[in-house]
Order: structure tokens, then C-alpha cells, then sequence
């Protein structure tokens, strides 16, 4: 049978007899985080993500083409695509139009009895009844057999029997909701570059499908539209922009087996970083899961295989190590599975133990044909690994070393860590303090009970460009991780963190910034999972201090500051004169006026440090820390206009 005409019978039998009803609408209002995750700004785009999930389902099934999200001005959402349509014939066991049923009842949709849909993104089918539920009104317009069929619901409930409202000779579904400020109590308001960042990701992974994007807030709407023929090969260029690539073309295959599709484009940089990431359904999962383990187990054994056969180590070399060859790897796995299986409400790990094996014998023959093909190429993979392979002893050697000289070591250092006496480390603090003057202030103002200090001295190494070997020879940032007591690499555990606020405490100069770049650049290479926890803050001591007579008012950082400090000025009296003392280092003050203004958590203002956007993140710390000038001098180029004021 060909795939046209398979297309066009499935196309005719998607009625309402799929849409399968598995139980009643109930409890999502009262508890929504079971279905959306929260009820933070996370599970508000989460709503998103439900509808466009559904489009996304036609676009895998073959019928749909384009898809459009518009963030309204009254900050509302609108999905359309160009699909089949929801069904609008009677659903036998509700007795209600089938696009009715989709968006009352939960766990109703064409994605259970497997006759809709080979594919399906939005698993638990959940998407339309819970958006429903969860918005202060919901409408969505059908275009099927000539007509626009219409119904509004109110925070779930029907408002009015579908209807006819129109001719047409389109098709597809258009579906616009209010988020329902009585459950997003946080906020209702979209971020439109979040929103967008999950919008190419989905053109990536969905090779040839046409998403577009557009805010209508904006005095001049913003529009963005994603095409990518390359799908995830397109990605790995995308990841790899900017840096320094062994080979030109990322690698690609496409293979299907046991109903499986699996897609994997790989690429070495000559970093010393990893970065895989892998999607199921187009499902990012971030745990990883089958999937990925079985891409890895293949890609270690097919490396040392073909180093073996082509006599590029010794026989009595030991094999390389998974570490060893996913160093400076980029890569994105996408498998498409008929019944996938997610570990978690989340779905952030996949747990089907047979793509395990279809993803390692695929992406074996595939990968080993091109190393075959391509010999050059697969002599510089191989010498990567076993560059690799000795730093990664010289660390052991390192590490070992460290582990030798005990923890309390760092306690003796001169000049190094004041402890503090809770043992509790969800009230303990821990702020990293450039320079040995500033650092004495902060030991003397502290509150020794909670706070602790650990001076560095000047700039820690800058560890984008270091293999793990040297970074553990710092003894600066050896010093961090065994304050932090959560081990590095391998062996890290946030479980173990002996603080859960470690707050960088830096001068407000250039040379302030760039040592909270070097140390934001360790933490998100080699201690992420502490930037995940949301442990890492940034502390904001104040700019200016304008004193009359014995009185301080304090001028904090920010874009408007020069303006906030004129109007502390003016409105002080004349008389005594007010002075302003411009504090360029923490040295500046004294240890009574750094516990007043940076560290009391009554008064301080202080930064958490989120990655929302991995991949992004990945991009800017490579483009900002890495080897390339290049790249560094555009960005600096393009955005040094921005700069005001540059203390040097």
C-alpha cells in the first residue's frame, strides 16, 4: 500500500468513533500541579505546550503543515494549524460532538485506541481538557467539510452548543484560551522568548514543518517563523555556531526498526564539553532514558572497535572510556515510538528497554560505516579520545590526591574558609568573596551562625578552556569544591551541598564581572546540577551611598540607577550638605555597612541564577569564555552601544 494512499484511508477514518473516553473532567481545578507540573510562569506555558503538542500530533501523522502561536495583546494565546480537524460527529459514549468531549473530558482524545494517531507527543491526553479547565474561557473553531464549526467554554464548562458559523473551503483547528488568573496566582503573563525557544526547538525536530511565532504586545509586533529542511541535523549547527568543529558537516542518520524512527546528528568541537540532547516524541528529555543510554553504549564500543581494527592504539592500551569519547561531542537523538513509556509525571526520562537496543544497533552500523568511509575524520575522533583519556587519569591522579589530604585541610588554609556552625545546609550560606580586605569585612560582619565566607584571590582559572586535570590543580577552585563538600565531575552530588545559597560577592567593576563569569562558567560546567537547584545567587551591593550628617541612604545597582541616586539627593535637605561615596570595590566598606547593605537577609538584594535554556547558555558561555575570538569580537561589536558609563 503506498504511504499516499494509507494517508488518505487513515485521513478519511479519524471520526468520532477514535475518540475514546477513559474517565471524567474532575479535581484540575482544584489540583492543577497533577496535570500541568505547577501553577508557576513553569505550568502556565505549560498550557502552551498541551494545544500546539496536539498540532504537532497532525504534523507527525502527515496532515499538518503549518502551525501558528500568537501571543494576543491582551496576553491570551491563539494555536491554529492547517490538520484534519477535530472530529465534530457525535462521540458514542458521551453522546456529545467528539470536539466537544476532547475539551470536557479528561483523558478523552484519538491518541489511546491507536487508530488517530501512529505517534503522538501529548501522551497522557490530558492537553485540551486540562487548558479548558484551567482558563477563564476557551473557544476553538474547526474548519472540516466545508465549514467553520464553532464552541466557547468558561473555566471548562460549555457555554453554548457547537455551531455552525461559516463556510470555508480550509481545514484544520484554531484553539484560543484566557489563562485563569484564580489558579496562575504568580503570574499570567507569556514570555515570549521562552515561548519562541520551544517553538524552534519543535521546527528543528519536526524536519520540514512551518512554525511561526508572533507577540502582538509590542508597539511593533515581533515575528518569528521556523523552516528547518535539515531538521536535527540543522540543530547540531545551530549548537555548534561559533566554535571550532573537527569536521564541516555534522554526522546524520535516520533509520526506523520495530515501528521505532530514530534520528541522531552528532558533531565534535574541540571543546572539552558534552552536550547531548534527547527528545522522544519530540519530548525533550531531559533525564535521558533508553534512548540516550543506547546511543552512548553504542558510540563508546564503535569507537574502540574501529581504533582497534585501524591500529590507532596498542593492544595493550586500556579502552577508552564513555567520558573519553563524548568529550567536545554535540549531539541530539530524537526517536519517534508508537507507545512510549515516561518515567514521572514529567516525562523527562524514557523507559522503553527495547529502543535501548534499536537505537545501539542502528546507530552502530550507521556510525561505523561512516567512520569507515570517512578515515581522516575518524583518526582526529579517535586522537580526541585519547587526549581525553590521559587528562582524565591526570585528574583521577588529581583527585585522588585531594581526597588524600582530607576536608578539613581547607579549614587551615591562611586566608581561606570561616565556617559557620549550623549544620543545616537549607539555612547555610556560603559567599564566595573576591579578595583577601573584602573578605575580612564580610568574616567580621557576617552572621557566623549561617554565613560562611571564602575569600579568592584575583581571577580563578577559566575552566572553558581547561581539561579537568589543570582545573583541579587550581587551588582556588579545589578550595571551592571542598567547601561545597558535593564533589566535581563524575562523583558530584547536590544531595551532599553543605550550603544551598552560595552567593558570588564580587566588586562592581570589570574586574568584579569577570571573575562572576569565571566562576558562573565553573558552576555550569562542572557543578550544573547546583545552578538547577537554584543555589547560586549573585549579591547586589549598593552603588552609591549618599550620607548626610550620620545618616547613609544606600543606592543600589540597576538600569535605573544614576536616576534613583539624583532623586535620593534632591530629596535630602540642603543643610548638612549630602555626600556621595561611589563604591567601586566591597573594600570600600566597612564590615558594619557590607552586613547592612549585601548580606542581611532583611535588607539584601541578591540575583538567583536560573538556566532556563540550556542549549542558549551552552552557546553564550562557549562564545563569551572559549578559544574563538571571532565570535567574542561580533558580540562585542553588536552590543557595546548598550554600554553606559564603563568603569575601567
Amino acid at each position: 500500500m503506498s504511504e499516499e494512499k494509507s494517508l488518505q484511508e487513515r485521513a478519511k477514518s479519524y471520526d468520532a468513533s477514535q475518540i475514546q473516553v477513559l474517565e471524567g473532567l474532575e479535581a484540575v481545578r482544584k489540583r492543577p500541579g497533577m496535570y500541568i507540573g505547577s501553577t508557576s510562569g513553569e505550568g502556565l506555558h505549560h498550557l502552551v505546550w498541551e494545544i500546539v503538542d496536539n498540532s504537532i500530533d497532525e504534523a507527525l501523522a502527515g496532515f499538518a503543515s503549518k502551525i501558528e502561536v500568537i501571543v494576543e495583546k491582551d496576553n491570551s494565546i491563539t494555536i491554529k494549524d492547517d490538520g484534519r480537524g477535530i472530529p465534530i460527529g457525535i462521540q458514542a459514549k458521551t453522546g456529545r460532538p467528539a470536539v466537544e468531549t476532547v475539551f470536557t473530558i479528561l483523558h478523552a482524545g484519538g491518541k489511546f485506541g491507536g487508530g488517530g494517531y501512529k505517534v503522538s507527543g501529548g501522551l497522557h491526553g490530558v492537553g485540551a481538557s486540562v487548558v479548558n479547565a484551567l482558563s477563564t474561557s476557551l473557544d476553538v473553531k474547526v474548519y472540516k467539510e466545508g465549514k467553520i464549526y464553532f464552541q466557547e467554554y468558561r473555566r471548562g464548562a460549555v457555554v453554548d452548543d457547537l455551531k455552525v458559523i461559516g463556510e470555508t473551503e480550509a481545514h484544520g483547528t484554531t484553539v484560543h484560551f484566557v489563562p485563569d488568573p484564580e489558579i496562575f496566582t504568580e503570574t499570567t503573563v507569556f514570555n515570549f522568548e521562552k515561548l519562541a525557544t520551544r517553538v524552534r526547538e519543535l521546527a528543528f525536530l519536526n524536519r520540514g514543518l512551518r512554525i511561526s511565532i508572533e507577540d502582538l504586545r509590542p508597539e511593533e509586533p515581533v515575528l518569528r517563523e521556523y523552516h528547518f529542511e535539515g531538521g536535527i541535523k540543522s540543530y547540531v549547527e545551530h549548537l555548534n555556531k561559533g566554535k571550532d568543529v573537527l569536521y564541516p558537516e555534522p554526522i546524520y542518520l535516520e533509520d526506523e526498526q520495530q515501528d521505532i524512527a530514530v534520528e541522531v546528528s552528532m558533531q565534535y568541537t574541540n571543546s572539552y564539553h558534552t552536550n547531548i540532547l534527547s527528545f522522544a516524541n519530540n519530548i525533550h528529555t531531559y533525564e535521558g532514558g533508553t534512548h540516550e543510554s543506547g546511543f552512548k553504549t553504542a558510540l563508546t564500543r564503535v569507537i574502540n572497535d574501529y581504533a582497534r581494527k585501524q591500529k590507532l592504539m596498542k593492544d595493550n592500551d586500556e579502552n577508552l572510556s564513555g567520558e573519553d569519547v563524548r568529550e567536545g561531542l554535540t549531539a541530539v537523538i530524537s526517536i519517534k515510538h508508537p507507545d512510549p513509556q515516561f518515567e514521572g509525571q514529567t516525562k523527562t526520562k524514557l523507559g522503553n528497554s527495547e529502543v535501548r537496543t534499536v537505537v545501539d544497533r542502528l546507530f552502530s552500523e550507521h556510525f561505523m560505516k561512516f567512520l569507515m568511509e570517512n578515515p581522516t575524520v575518524g583518526r582526529q575522533i579517535i586522537e580526541k579520545g585519547i587526549v581525553a583519556s590521559k587528562a582524565r587519569m591526570a585528574a583521577k591522579r588529581a583527585r585522588e590526591m585531594t581526597r588524600r589530604k582530607g576536608t578539613l585541610e581547607i579549614s587551615n588554609l591562611p586566608g581561606k574558609l570561616a565556617d559557620c556552625s549550623s549544620n543545616d545546609p537549607e539555612k547555610c550560606e556560603l559567599f564566595i568573596v573576591e579578595g583577601d580586605s573584602a573578605g575580612g569585612s564580610a568574616k567580621q560582619g557576617r552572621n557566623r551562625e549561617f554565613q560562611a565566607i571564602l575569600p579568592i584571590r584575583g581571577k580563578i582559572l577559566n575552566v572553558e578552556k581547561a581539561s579537568m586535570d589543570k582545573i583541579l590543580a587550581n587551588e582556588e577552585i579545589r578550595s571551592l569544591f571542598t567547601a561545597m563538600g558535593t564533589g566535581f565531575g563524575g562523583d558530584f552530588d547536590v544531595s551532599k551541598a553543605r550550603y544551598h545559597k552560595l552567593v558570588i560577592m564580587t566588586d562592581a567593576d570589570v574586574d568584579g564581572a569577570h571573575i562572576r563569569t569565571l566562576l558562573l562558567t565553573l558552576f555550569y560546567r562542572h557543578m550544573r546540577p547546583i545552578v538547577e537547584a537554584g543555589y547560586v545567587y549573585i549579591a547586589q551591593p549598593p552603588l552609591y551611598g549618599v550620607k548626610q550628617g550620620k545618616n547613609i541612604t544606600y543606592v543600589q545597582p540597576g538600569k535605573d540607577a544614576e536616576e534613583r541616586l539624583q532623586e535620593t539627593i534632591a530629596a535630602l535637605p540642603a543643610t548638612p550638605k549630602a555626600t556621595v561615596q561611589r563604591y567601586k570595590g566591597l573594600g570600600e566598606m566597612d564590615d558594619h555597612q557590607l552586613w547592612e547593605t549585601t548580606m542581611d537577609p532583611e535588607n539584601r538584594l541578591m540575583l538567583q541564577v536560573s538556566v532556563d535554556d540550556a542549549a542558549e547558555a551552552d552557546q553564550i558561555f562557549e562564545m563569551l569564555m572559549g578559544d574563538r575570538v571571532e565570535p567574542r569580537r561580533a558580540f562585542i561589536e553588536e552590543n557595546a552601544h548598550y554600554v553606559k558609563n564603563l568603569d575601567i
